[in-house]
């Protein structure tokens, strides 16, 4: 989906805004048919929705998805989640390379907590091989002080 007509983009900003307000079912309703359509911001949140059950019934397998479809438009908050989705194996089967994919690329977004999600795998050993001079060179890409990480 490219351009958004004016009713769709209020659609989308008073879908956001009952999000945000944990106003779920609201926000289902207004959200839904723009994922249907393809559009990464809602598809992004209707997962959470239906990952987390909030306001709909949790399908964790309907939420991987989603959340691929909108990572895979480059939104960055989606990459982030999905990565999260195959570190621990929700809705997904568990894949620490594909964790490392998406993360590196919502990284590379721009989301400091994806590096620092990196880097606690590999300082924990969390199905990779720890290395910590690996960790600490992603703490420092999130912002923070590598020397606090040994």
């Amino acid at each position: 989906m490219t351009e958004l007509t004016d009713n769709e983009g209020m659609q989308l900003s008073s879908g956001i805004a009952a999000f945000e307000a944990k106003e779920f079912r609201r926000a289902w309703q207004m959200l839904e048919p723009l994922s249907d359509q393809g559009l990464a911001d809602a598809q992004y949140r209707c997962a959470i929705m239906i990952q987390n059950g909030l306001g709909v019934i949790a399908r964790p397998s309907a939420a991987a998805k989603l959340m691929q479809s909108a990572a895979e438009q480059n939104l960055g908050l989606a990459q982030h989640s999905l990565g999260v989705m195959y570190l621990f194996g929700e809705g997904v089967e568990q894949d620490a390379n594909k964790a490392i994919h998406w993360l590196e690329l919502a990284g590379e977004s721009g989301l400091a907590g994806a590096w620092s999600t990196l880097g606690m795998m590999f300082m924990e050993g969390q199905g990779v091989e720890k290395d910590v001079d690996r960790a600490r060179k992603l703490y420092a890409k999130a912002g923070f002080n590598p020397d606090e990480f040994s």
